[in-house]
């Protein structure tokens, strides 16, 4: 199961904060050009965007605009606004998916609306009510429900974003804000859901102890192009990022990062086919790892989806599997240990793009640790059945899947 330090918590950031965005106040602008809908085979993720997307400002004054659904189009800020000055801009990812009985329905996302908060509070922006947005987001979904694909794997990609936007320099927090939500429709990040090759590095890293990598923040991200590009260069796909002397595991790229391991006080045993894939022979003896959220890590709801579901006696009845779900730190060293070993059987990439996917390739130091298999796994894939089988109305779970009315 999860660790304590994994729960996310309810409530707002600042239980004396000024009155939330007030969906009852939502005001309708509806596009007067909708867009025709395009075939799902030519969606690609961050292009295609819906007719509409919401919009809402914050002044010290007066609190919270009357939140406004209106056509999706540019904004007008101020050049000198804080966002683009000193970097104070926070966003979500999550997805509206349509299940078989024609309802759209949300993962988990009391989770993203907690993490929005702390990510706010974390850039002293104004406070936001997550359960607030969390409703406007919903009326949005129900507003553009004829966006969202009905093929198995695709879905409704939904952006909450908050923005600084107190205009002039000066280094200080911004006391205005801007929220806006946008929607779009997409398809599996990869076409094909085959094997990415990871790039250890060590020399740049993704986020250190104290820093804001915990938190879902746009200043995150941009520092790990340069680096990203220098791992295509050399034929990876993502990078695996390192962290301290003993080059301790964090993530993937701009994902959490898994390994499947073979337990040394365990009876798990496989055999691997002709196509270098492993069969479990039998279930016990596997740990599912991951990186401890020290505040370096992103605490990701489908890392947090994984972990609780690898040590639910349900699911692992139902798949068959007895993992043992380990959230602690580990280290290009264990990974080459365990390699050599023969334990090291499945590396995983999580995030809400992309779900789950394979890595079966890790360079470091001019070598290479490669895995077994051309494919995900038997621990990635019935985790990542699950996960979809949720997502899609397929099967209910714990109250994970959020139907919007």
């Amino acid at each position: 199961m999860a660790s304590p330090a994994s729960t996310q918590t309810c409530g707002s950031a600042n239980p004396e904060s000024p009155a939330p965005p007030d969906a009852s106040k939502l005001k309708i602008t509806h596009s007067k050009t909708p867009k025709p809908l395009q075939p799902v085979e030519t969606l690609r993720f961050g292009q295609t965007f819906s007719d509409h997307m919401i919009v809402a400002n914050y002044d010290p004054e007066t609190g919270w605009s009357a939140p406004e659904i209106k056509p999706h189009g540019p904004i007008t800020l101020d050049p000198s606004c804080s966002c683009f000055q000193y970097g104070g801009n926070v966003f979500e990812g999550m997805k509206a998916y349509l299940g078989p009985d024609g309802k759209a329905r949300l993962f988990r996302p009391d989770l993203n609306m907690r993490r929005l908060e702390r990510s706010c509070a974390r850039l002293a922006l104004p406070p936001i009510d997550g359960d607030a947005v969390l409703e406007l987001i919903q009326r949005l979904v129900d507003l553009e429900r004829r966006w969202i694909p009905k093929e198995s794997g695709y879905s409704l990609y939904l952006r909450p974003t908050v923005i600084a936007t107190k205009p002039g320099l000066g280094v200080m927090a911004s006391d205005h804000a801007m929220l806006y939500i946008l929607a779009m429709p997409t398809g599996p990040f990869y076409r094909v859901l085959k094997p990415v090759a990871l790039f250890a590095v060590s020399e740049n890293v993704r986020a250190w102890p104290g820093g804001t990598g915990g938190h879902k923040i746009a200043g995150n991200y941009s520092p790990g192009f340069l680096p990203q590009q220098t791992a295509a260069e050399k034929g990876y796909d993502h990078i695996l990022w390192l962290f301290g002397d003993d080059r301790r595991i964090t993530e993937a790229g701009a994902m959490n990062f898994f390994v499947v391991v073979k337990r040394d006080d365990g009876d798990g045993e496989f055999q691997f086919d002709m196509f270098d894939m492993y069969h479990l022979l039998s279930v016990e003896g596997l740990d599912l790892i991951t990186a401890p959220l020290d505040g370096t890590i992103l605490p990701g709801v489908t890392r947090a989806s994984c972990l609780a579901l690898a040590g639910d006696p349900e699911f692992q009845k139902e798949s068959s599997l007895r993992l043992h779900p380990q959230e602690m730190v580990y280290t290009m060293s264990d990974l080459e240990k365990w390699s050599s070993e023969g334990k090291f059987l499945e590396a995983l990439a999580l995030g809400t793009s992309v779900i789950i996917i394979p890595c079966n390739k890790i360079g470091y130091e001019g070598k290479d640790i490669v895995l077994p298999g051309a494919g995900l796994g038997p621990v990635g894939t019935a985790l990542r059945k699950k996960i979809l089988d949720i997502q899609e109305g397929r099967t209910e779970w714990k109250g994970w899947g959020v139907v919007c009315p």
